[in-house]
């Protein structure tokens, strides 16, 4: 009877993608993690309405490779960072569904700012056709998702979560990512190129 051949030897299994503090190299990762919730954060209101439907021949971003896994929480004095990687055509998809995502898990509405580096997301051109002083009080009113372009990116404020999507501009990717680091208060996600984004990320903070 012929021997039975030996048991391949498994190795251990890798660990999966971590975020980094602002100083380190930002490592990929398919999907946003939720990142750190306070104890006492409030929990999601109901889901915003929907934004205005894409353009038509608008792109969709690649499909996310694998589910989010747990984080750990973060160092107070820096967010985390989560990069998604995405085309400039897909970015804008990638970050609706990382932010999709994020509300999921928990995360308020009022919790999540999203920046776009090229054109504004349809929401953010849909607010803005009422006047500059309506949109702006949405912001201040802190009770949704709030979206804002790469030329207003100065003017939002700071919340827990910061998602940027790299749809465009070299130029304003590399002044929107470090405004939005600085507004992130715990955890900062962009969609984009990886290369863009580190050379910005590991160079410019």
């Amino acid at each position: 009877m012929p021997p039975f051949p030996e048991e391949p030897q498994i190795s251990e299994s890798a660990q999966g993608p971590r975020t980094t503090p602002a100083s380190s190299r930002v490592t990929p990762t398919p999907r946003p993690v939720p990142g750190p919730r306070s104890a006492v954060s409030p929990r999601p209101g109901p889901r915003p309405a929907p934004p205005a439907p894409r353009a038509a021949g608008a792109k969709p971003g690649p499909a996310p490779a694998s589910k989010p896994s747990a984080a750990s929480p973060g160092d107070q004095g820096a967010p985390q960072i989560q990069l998604i990687p995405a085309p400039a055509d897909g970015a804008l998809d990638a970050a609706d569904e990382a932010v999709d995502l994020l509300l999921d898990s928990g995360r308020a509405p009022a919790e999540v700012l999203v920046l776009t580096t090229g054109d504004p997301h349809p929401w953010t051109a849909h607010e803005r056709s009422f006047g500059e002083d309506a949109y702006w009080r949405q912001q201040d009113a802190a009770d949704d998702v709030f979206y804002a372009d790469g030329a207003s990116a100065d003017q939002a404020k700071p919340r827990p979560v910061v998602v940027v999507a790299a749809n465009g501009g070299d130029d304003a990717v590399k002044t929107v990512l470090p405004t939005a680091l600085a507004r992130a208060q715990a955890l900062l996600i962009v969609c984009g190129d990886p290369q863009q984004i580190n050379s910005v990320l590991g160079a410019g903070v």
